[in-house]
């Protein structure tokens, strides 16, 4: 079975230790332009959202790379770059649907999440476990779960709005 990361925005703090681990576990440096995970803050509202590749079955990236520089491991699941193939036109950033691409403006090549070989890194740091690294299976169990509840909320509000009218 294959293991995603699924990450919960409602956990983040904002912290970016997830960013710092990424840069240094691949580039031995800790700078989170090398981070292959952003935080994106939403300052006025309080939200911060952790974004990393998809590590989609059918990725656009791969198919949008013109120099075939992106491949799937079929072993793994995971969406890879060969850096050494690269050549830094960013195709594959503009076609993204979920931003997980980025491009490594000290390089001039472009770098995603490779969940860490099968041991992601801002998955071991995060303090708030706002990032998980789980089997595909279930994050779907867990999203089904969501909606039902969600869906049972709104007909309770709903038939009690209709109470209260009549």
């Amino acid at each position: 079975m294959s293991k995603v990361l699924q990450i919960n925005h409602e956990k983040c703090t904002g912290c970016r230790l997830c960013e710092l681990v990424c840069a240094v576990r691949h580039d031995g440096i800790s700078n989170p332009v090398r981070s292959r995970i952003r935080v994106i803050k939403w300052e006025m509202e309080g939200v911060y959202i952790p974004m990393a590749c998809q590590q989609c079955k059918d990725a656009p990236c791969l198919h949008g790379c013109p120099v075939s520089a992106i491949t799937q491991n079929y072993q793994t699941g995971c969406v890879e770059v060969n850096p050494d193939i690269c050549i830094g036109c960013r195709t594959c950033v503009s076609v993204c649907p979920f931003g997980g691409m980025s491009f490594n403006s000290i390089d001039q090549k472009v770098i995603k999440c490779d969940l860490c070989d099968g041991d992601p890194q801002c998955v071991r740091f995060c303090e708030v476990q706002a990032l998980e690294f789980v089997e595909a299976a279930d994050v779907s169990i867990t999203k089904k779960r969501e909606a039902a509840q969600r869906l049972y909320t709104a007909d309770k509000q709903a038939a009690a709005l209709k109470t209260k009218a009549a």
